[in-house]
């Protein structure tokens, strides 16, 4: 990617002395990673060496603009910079200076390598640690999914990492915040409990964790004289983008850092910190600005019109924002016709409707007559809710496939269960591996074979399980298609059994290699397998033969289905990483790691962040996501659609019994925790949600109204009553 040309601002921020720390300020929208990137070449043009400079953001995501410019043919050659998160950061620290940390960090077993945890292996450590509690009556009192209460207690130990209070005060934190009733203490307790027993497994097994990561690096890395001379003599050149999106933890490294930089760009998005679930907190950046020589504020917008502007306006006052507005200036790129609209109205389009059907038909309608008769580009456009059902996913996805208008969706922290792609996969690989001992029920054959066959409806992929699916010896199978009555193969049709026909033989041929010896797993990265051994038995290998040698191809269910194949490739990296943490087995050791991968996928087990499925922007696909997550992926579109605009879930805040992002906060001056302060806090949310949406949209916000939400209640919340007070007044 080449960039843009600059703005009167952002040349006179280019011009500026390349040997001094710069504060960058503004809303979205307004240029900053532009000039950040150009900065980042005119120091590379300069003779800065690429080695130098570290470019730092909150998550991998937020990096993409940096690498697109350093890959382009017209960068500067000379060396690779560095881009990565501060998490990234530490486990490259980590790996680098182990021997002189690990023992006064606590590990156990010091002379040998640590292992890295994804989310998805750490809930399954965690599982291991929480599950003979459960079974004690830990957690009895609540009822909340096992992964999500797994998740929970990670989320606890990671807040403590971030934001710099030992994990050991978690209970406390909490409790002194909670007003309801006694109870509820109990729960606190036992989480502490769960939090300090996975600690003490991880130091015992030489386990990193995101948690641990990060206080390894701020406890015991940073400072040490060796690794933080090394970082300081390094990298002399530094950018820190999204700050506002970034934790107190990386915001007191920054400090300590910039007074030796030669140069530094920090960026801070203003009415940011959309992830302060994750810890972000947009105050602790604001304290770097005070260390740095100069402070540039961008205010005009290069991407909303004069009416997405004033509609922003608009909304701030009509949800009661307390700040000062920002980011609604002139803009400094193309001019706006003079007869141009320019009131709040000109930036909306509704219609309102009675029942929730009624409008996802709008939605779509109105999808349908953007991309084909105004020629939008499908992926100028997206549709955002607070949550992405798997029902309200399939419901629009149908709609617009209708229409000829192509889809897809993007959910992360999803259980990987949830996917029906994965059940597919899942289901499958128990049918190729007998040993295993799982069984799965004909719905779920059914489903597998509906999703792997192309064009096998739901009602004959229900009849060929009930015949053609197995289960003898406890051993699961199934039968030719030639073996079933005459009359079931027509009803079938011989296109479609020639089609589970060949899915059949492909299963067998697996099995029949499952049946071969195996002389040993691998368990480390960089096992070599014999030759004798299967290929079967390395799972991700299974998945990557599945897909490629199966369901990619013509008359298989993934052949057009690239958001499958997206899942697949996910789902391979996923099993990768778990092998790879998993230990050497021992003499006469019965653990199969492709049934308790299974298993521990079974268990709900929340999937990680896969940056794949963010770095592929689609030219030729509208997409389906979370609001918050579109956020996250930091790049406008022309017309956004959002659904349910009367339901709370814009404005409430998940139910999460074991944490606090706000108690757990250096925000927090303790005390209790009380309804005044939720809705302050929600009210707020909602506000930075709303700014940041518009702030990220070109053309017009379309608004999917109804009366009667998904479930049938009355829509009455508090996006909708604002949206109202803006139309009475425009």
């Amino acid at each position: 990617m080449s960039l843009p040309p600059l703005t009167e601002s952002q040349k006179a921020c280019l011009a500026l002395p390349l040997d001094r720390p710069i504060f960058l300020e503004g809303p979205a929208g307004t240029g900053k990673t532009t000039l950040a990137a150009a900065r980042l070449l005119r120091w590379l043009e300069a003779g800065v060496p690429a080695r130098a400079i570290l470019v730092l953001t909150p998550q991998r995501t937020l990096a993409a603009a940096y690498t697109a410019v350093l890959r382009h043919p017209t960068a500067p050659p000379g060396g690779e910079v560095t881009v990565a998160t501060l998490g990234g950061l530490a486990q490259r620290m980590i790996e680098l200076f182990w021997p002189q940390v690990a023992e006064p960090a606590g590990f156990a077993a010091p002379t040998r390598p640590p292992i890295s945890l994804t989310l998805e292996t750490a809930q399954y450590y965690m599982a291991r640690v929480v599950r003979p509690l459960l079974e004690e009556g830990y957690f009895d009192t609540i009822r909340v999914d096992r992964n999500r209460l797994y998740s929970q207690i990670l989320d606890n130990l990671n807040k403590a990492a971030v934001i710099g209070f030992p994990y050991t005060e978690i209970a406390a934190r909490l409790k002194a915040a909670w007003v309801g009733e006694a109870a509820q203490a109990r729960v606190y307790d036992e989480a502490q409990e769960c939090a300090a027993r996975f600690r003490e497994y991880c130091l015992a097994h030489n386990l990193l964790d995101f948690s641990l990561q990060y206080e390894v690096f701020a406890r015991h890395l940073w400072p040490l004289p060796a690794c933080r001379q090394y970082l300081i003599g390094r990298y002399t050149h530094l950018i820190a983008d999204n700050i506002e999106e970034d934790t107190p933890v990386a915001h007191d490294l920054l400090a300590e850092w910039l007074p030796h930089c030669r140069a530094a760009l920090l960026i801070c998005d203003q009415n940011g910190g959309y992830r302060r679930f994750l810890g972000a907190d947009p105050e602790s950046a604001y304290r770097l600005r005070d260390l740095c020589r100069e402070h540039v504020i961008f205010t005009a917008s290069l991407i909303a019109t004069p009416a997405m502007r004033a509609l922003g306006r608009a909304m701030a006052r009509a949800l009661g924002h307390r700040g000062e507005l920002t980011g609604h200036a002139r803009p400094t790129s193309a001019a706006t016709p003079a007869d141009a609209p320019t009131g709040p109205r000109a930036a909306l389009d509704y219609r309102a409707h009675r029942f929730y059907p009624e409008m996802l038909d709008w939605v779509a309608d109105e999808i349908g007559r953007l991309v084909h008769e105004e020629g939008t580009p499908p992926a100028e456009i997206v549709v955002l809710a607070p949550y992405l059902t798997d029902a309200l996913r399939f419901a629009l996805a149908t709609r617009l496939a209708a229409r000829n208008v192509p889809v897809r969706s993007h959910r992360p922290s999803r259980a990987l269960r949830e996917e029906p792609a994965t059940q597919c996969l899942l289901t499958i690989a128990a049918l190729c591996h007998p040993a295993w001992g799982i069984q799965p029920t004909k719905y779920d054959v059914a489903h597998a074979l509906m999703l792997a066959i192309d064009d096998l409806d739901l009602v004959r992929a229900r009849l060929l399980a009930e015949i053609a699916y197995r289960v003898r010896d406890g051993r699961p199978t199934l039968l030719p298609f030639v073996d079933l009555e005459p009359a079931m193969q027509e009803r079938i049709t011989f296109l479609l059994g020639g089609r589970y026909e060949g899915l059949r033989t492909w299963v067998a041929a697996r099995v029949e290699e499952t049946r071969q010896p195996r002389p040993h797993r691998p368990d480390r990265p960089g096992s070599r397998r014999p030759a004798s051994m299967p290929p079967t038995a390395s799972l991700d290998h299974f998945f990557s033969r599945l897909f490629g040698e199966l369901l990619s191809q013509p008359g298989y269910g993934f052949h057009r289905h690239h958001d499958a194949g997206e899942i697949t490739a996910n789902l391979i990296e996923s099993v990768r990483k778990f092998r790879q943490i998993m230990p050497a087995p021992t003499a006469g050791d019965t653990f199969d790691l492709g049934r308790e991968y299974v298993q521990m996928v079974q268990d709900g087990v929340v999937a990680a962040q896969y940056v794949r499925r963010w770095q592929r922007q689609p030219q030729d696909a509208v997409l389906l996501a979370p609001a918050y997550t579109f956020l996250m992926s930091n790049r406008p579109v022309s017309h956004q659609f959002w659904l349910d605009v009367g339901g709370m879930g814009w404005w409430e805040r998940l139910y999460q019994p074991l944490t606090h992002p706000y108690v757990l906060s250096r925000r927090w001056a303790g005390g209790a925790w009380t309804d005044a302060d939720e809705y302050t806090a929600r009210q707020d949310a909602l506000t930075a949600l709303v700014l940041g949406l518009l702030r990220r949209c070109r053309t017009a916000i379309h608004l999917g109204l109804s009366e009667l939400g998904e479930s049938g209640n009355e829509q009455r919340g508090p996006l909708l009553q604002a949206v109202q007070r803006v139309l009475r007044e425009a």
